[in-house]
Protein backbone atom coordinates (compact mmCIF):
# COMPACT_ATOMS: atom_id res chain seq x y z
CA UNK A 1 0.00 0.00 0.00
CA UNK A 2 1.42 3.73 -0.76
CA UNK A 3 2.27 5.46 1.86
CA UNK A 4 1.32 8.64 0.41
CA UNK A 5 -1.72 9.37 -0.85
CA UNK A 6 -2.48 11.48 -4.28
CA UNK A 7 -2.90 15.08 -2.69
CA UNK A 8 1.04 14.47 -0.28
CA UNK A 9 2.90 13.27 -3.48
CA UNK A 10 1.73 15.64 -5.76
CA UNK A 11 2.66 18.38 -3.23
CA UNK A 12 6.10 16.88 -2.85
CA UNK A 13 6.86 16.66 -6.26
CA UNK A 14 5.81 20.40 -6.57
CA UNK A 15 7.91 21.19 -3.96
CA UNK A 16 11.16 20.44 -5.35
CA UNK A 17 10.18 20.32 -8.35
CA UNK A 18 12.40 17.43 -10.01
CA UNK A 19 11.68 13.35 -10.00
CA UNK A 20 14.90 11.76 -9.90
CA UNK A 21 14.76 9.20 -13.03
CA UNK A 22 16.74 5.89 -11.95
CA UNK A 23 17.40 1.77 -12.51
CA UNK A 24 19.66 -0.67 -11.47
CA UNK A 25 19.59 -4.44 -11.47
CA UNK A 26 21.45 -3.72 -8.24
CA UNK A 27 19.47 -3.25 -5.20
CA UNK A 28 22.46 -2.01 -2.95
CA UNK A 29 23.54 0.39 -5.72
CA UNK A 30 19.86 1.89 -6.52
CA UNK A 31 19.89 2.51 -2.52
CA UNK A 32 23.17 4.32 -2.79
CA UNK A 33 21.85 6.40 -5.28
CA UNK A 34 18.31 7.20 -3.94
CA UNK A 35 19.83 8.29 -0.40
CA UNK A 36 22.15 10.51 -2.29
CA UNK A 37 19.47 12.44 -3.90
CA UNK A 38 17.36 12.51 -0.71
CA UNK A 39 20.20 13.87 1.53
CA UNK A 40 19.95 16.28 -1.95
CA UNK A 41 16.57 17.48 -1.08
CA UNK A 42 14.61 15.35 -3.43
CA UNK A 43 10.81 14.03 -2.24
CA UNK A 44 10.13 12.11 -5.11
CA UNK A 45 11.60 9.30 -6.63
CA UNK A 46 10.74 7.44 -9.76
CA UNK A 47 12.27 3.88 -10.30
CA UNK A 48 11.79 2.51 -13.87
CA UNK A 49 10.61 -0.66 -14.79
CA UNK A 50 13.44 -1.47 -17.07
CA UNK A 51 15.10 -4.99 -16.06
CA UNK A 52 13.86 -8.17 -15.45
CA UNK A 53 12.43 -8.69 -11.80
CA UNK A 54 12.84 -5.15 -11.41
CA UNK A 55 9.65 -5.45 -9.56
CA UNK A 56 11.50 -7.50 -7.22
CA UNK A 57 14.14 -4.84 -6.44
CA UNK A 58 10.98 -1.58 -6.11
CA UNK A 59 9.96 -4.11 -3.33
CA UNK A 60 13.07 -3.79 -1.37
CA UNK A 61 13.97 -0.80 -2.12
CA UNK A 62 9.96 0.28 -0.77
CA UNK A 63 10.70 -1.34 2.95
CA UNK A 64 14.26 -0.10 3.03
CA UNK A 65 13.35 4.36 2.07
CA UNK A 66 10.54 3.26 4.48
CA UNK A 67 13.18 3.20 7.24
CA UNK A 68 16.30 4.85 5.55
CA UNK A 69 14.53 7.92 3.78
CA UNK A 70 10.87 8.18 5.88
CA UNK A 71 9.45 11.30 3.77
CA UNK A 72 10.26 10.00 0.28
CA UNK A 73 7.49 9.10 -2.12
CA UNK A 74 9.11 6.17 -4.31
CA UNK A 75 7.05 5.96 -7.43
CA UNK A 76 7.20 3.21 -10.47
CA UNK A 77 8.07 4.36 -14.09
CA UNK A 78 7.90 2.75 -17.76
CA UNK A 79 4.54 1.09 -16.70
CA UNK A 80 2.39 0.77 -19.93
CA UNK A 81 -0.25 -1.20 -18.56
CA UNK A 82 -3.12 -1.85 -15.96
CA UNK A 83 -1.58 -4.98 -14.70
CA UNK A 84 2.19 -3.93 -14.45
CA UNK A 85 0.44 -0.67 -12.57
CA UNK A 86 -1.10 -3.10 -10.25
CA UNK A 87 1.78 -5.09 -9.77
CA UNK A 88 3.68 -1.86 -8.37
CA UNK A 89 0.71 -0.51 -6.09
CA UNK A 90 0.79 -3.55 -4.46
CA UNK A 91 4.28 -3.41 -3.54
CA UNK A 92 4.08 0.23 -1.87
CA UNK A 93 4.00 2.89 -5.01
CA UNK A 94 3.38 5.94 -4.14
CA UNK A 95 3.21 7.12 -7.85
CA UNK A 96 3.14 5.36 -11.22
CA UNK A 97 4.13 7.37 -14.55
CA UNK A 98 4.48 6.13 -17.84
CA UNK A 99 5.91 6.83 -21.26
CA UNK A 100 2.78 6.58 -23.11
CA UNK A 101 -0.34 7.35 -21.99
CA UNK A 102 -2.80 4.22 -21.17
CA UNK A 103 -6.08 4.94 -20.37
CA UNK A 104 -6.78 1.47 -18.67
CA UNK A 105 -4.06 2.59 -16.02
CA UNK A 106 -6.05 5.49 -14.95
CA UNK A 107 -8.86 3.29 -12.97
CA UNK A 108 -6.28 1.37 -11.23
CA UNK A 109 -4.53 4.19 -9.79
CA UNK A 110 -7.13 6.30 -9.13
CA UNK A 111 -9.14 3.60 -6.93
CA UNK A 112 -6.34 3.78 -4.14
CA UNK A 113 -5.37 7.51 -4.83
CA UNK A 114 -2.24 6.82 -6.31
CA UNK A 115 -0.98 9.80 -8.92
CA UNK A 116 -0.68 8.21 -12.44
CA UNK A 117 1.46 10.45 -14.68
CA UNK A 118 1.05 9.22 -18.43
CA UNK A 119 3.26 10.04 -21.37
CA UNK A 120 1.56 12.17 -23.04
CA UNK A 121 2.44 14.28 -26.57
CA UNK A 122 -0.14 16.55 -27.47
CA UNK A 123 -2.50 18.93 -25.99
CA UNK A 124 -5.53 16.63 -26.23
CA UNK A 125 -3.68 13.24 -25.06
CA UNK A 126 -2.90 15.72 -22.05
CA UNK A 127 -7.08 16.67 -21.91
CA UNK A 128 -8.24 12.98 -22.39
CA UNK A 129 -5.47 12.11 -19.44
CA UNK A 130 -6.66 14.62 -17.35
CA UNK A 131 -10.24 13.77 -17.55
CA UNK A 132 -9.96 10.41 -16.61
CA UNK A 133 -8.23 11.57 -13.47
CA UNK A 134 -4.25 12.40 -14.33
CA UNK A 135 -3.33 15.50 -12.10
CA UNK A 136 0.03 15.07 -13.56
CA UNK A 137 0.59 14.65 -17.03
CA UNK A 138 4.48 13.81 -18.60
CA UNK A 139 5.22 15.66 -21.91
CA UNK A 140 7.54 12.93 -23.34
CA UNK A 141 9.95 12.87 -24.70
CA UNK A 142 11.08 16.64 -23.80
CA UNK A 143 13.41 17.16 -25.77
CA UNK A 144 11.59 16.64 -28.89
CA UNK A 145 8.69 19.19 -28.02
CA UNK A 146 10.82 21.82 -25.97
CA UNK A 147 10.06 25.02 -23.79
CA UNK A 148 8.03 26.47 -26.26
CA UNK A 149 5.56 23.60 -26.45
CA UNK A 150 4.71 23.66 -22.68
CA UNK A 151 3.76 27.33 -22.91
CA UNK A 152 1.62 27.79 -25.52
CA UNK A 153 -0.24 24.70 -23.84
CA UNK A 154 -0.41 26.82 -20.50
CA UNK A 155 -1.79 29.79 -21.84
CA UNK A 156 -4.91 27.98 -22.96
CA UNK A 157 -4.72 25.08 -20.53
CA UNK A 158 -3.31 27.23 -17.36
CA UNK A 159 -4.43 24.50 -14.70
CA UNK A 160 -2.21 21.75 -16.34
CA UNK A 161 0.35 19.97 -13.95
CA UNK A 162 3.32 19.34 -16.60
CA UNK A 163 5.96 17.27 -15.93
CA UNK A 164 8.38 17.04 -18.37
CA UNK A 165 11.10 14.46 -19.03
CA UNK A 166 13.29 13.56 -21.62
CA UNK A 167 16.24 15.54 -22.82
CA UNK A 168 15.84 17.48 -19.19
CA UNK A 169 19.73 18.49 -17.73
CA UNK A 170 20.90 19.41 -14.73
CA UNK A 171 22.05 22.96 -16.15
CA UNK A 172 20.63 26.31 -15.22
CA UNK A 173 19.86 27.02 -18.87
CA UNK A 174 17.82 24.01 -19.48
CA UNK A 175 15.99 23.84 -15.95
CA UNK A 176 14.85 27.41 -16.13
CA UNK A 177 13.86 27.35 -19.65
CA UNK A 178 11.48 24.51 -18.69
CA UNK A 179 10.48 26.11 -15.16
CA UNK A 180 9.48 29.93 -16.67
CA UNK A 181 7.63 27.95 -19.62
CA UNK A 182 5.47 26.50 -17.06
CA UNK A 183 5.84 23.28 -16.10
CA UNK A 184 5.16 22.18 -12.74
CA UNK A 185 8.52 20.19 -12.11
CA UNK A 186 10.89 18.02 -14.46
CA UNK A 187 12.41 14.76 -14.57
CA UNK A 188 15.79 13.94 -15.05
CA UNK A 189 17.36 10.45 -15.71
CA UNK A 190 21.03 9.86 -16.98
CA UNK A 191 22.27 12.99 -16.90
CA UNK A 192 21.71 13.23 -13.24
CA UNK A 193 23.32 9.80 -12.55
CA UNK A 194 26.52 9.80 -15.02
CA UNK A 195 27.76 6.48 -15.50
CA UNK A 196 31.46 7.63 -14.32
CA UNK A 197 30.01 8.90 -10.82
CA UNK A 198 28.30 5.89 -9.92
CA UNK A 199 30.58 3.61 -10.96
CA UNK A 200 33.04 5.72 -8.71
CA UNK A 201 30.44 5.49 -6.07
CA UNK A 202 30.91 9.52 -5.56
CA UNK A 203 27.81 9.47 -3.95
CA UNK A 204 27.97 12.92 -2.26
CA UNK A 205 28.28 14.45 -5.98
CA UNK A 206 25.13 13.26 -6.74
CA UNK A 207 23.67 14.88 -3.59
CA UNK A 208 25.52 18.35 -4.24
CA UNK A 209 23.77 18.22 -7.82
CA UNK A 210 20.86 17.38 -6.45
CA UNK A 211 20.72 20.32 -4.12
CA UNK A 212 21.28 22.80 -7.38
CA UNK A 213 19.53 21.76 -9.40
CA UNK A 214 16.36 22.01 -6.53
CA UNK A 215 17.82 25.64 -5.79
CA UNK A 216 17.58 26.24 -9.99
CA UNK A 217 14.34 25.26 -9.59
CA UNK A 218 12.69 27.26 -6.94
CA UNK A 219 14.88 30.29 -8.41
CA UNK A 220 12.92 30.19 -11.64
CA UNK A 221 9.40 29.39 -9.93
CA UNK A 222 9.90 32.57 -7.92
CA UNK A 223 10.70 34.70 -11.04
CA UNK A 224 7.59 33.17 -12.68
CA UNK A 225 5.87 34.10 -10.18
Amino acid sequence: MAKFDKIQVLQKIGATGMVPVYYNADAEVAKKVIKACYEGGVRAFEFTNRGDFAHEVFGELVKWADKECPELALGAGTVVDAPTAALYIQLGANFIVGPLFNPDVAPVCNRRLVPYCPGCATVSEIGKAQELGADLTKVFPGDVYGPRFIKDLMAPCPWSKIMVTGGVAPTQENLEGWIKAGAYCVGMGSKLFPKEVVAKGDWNAITELCKQCIDIIQNAKKQRA
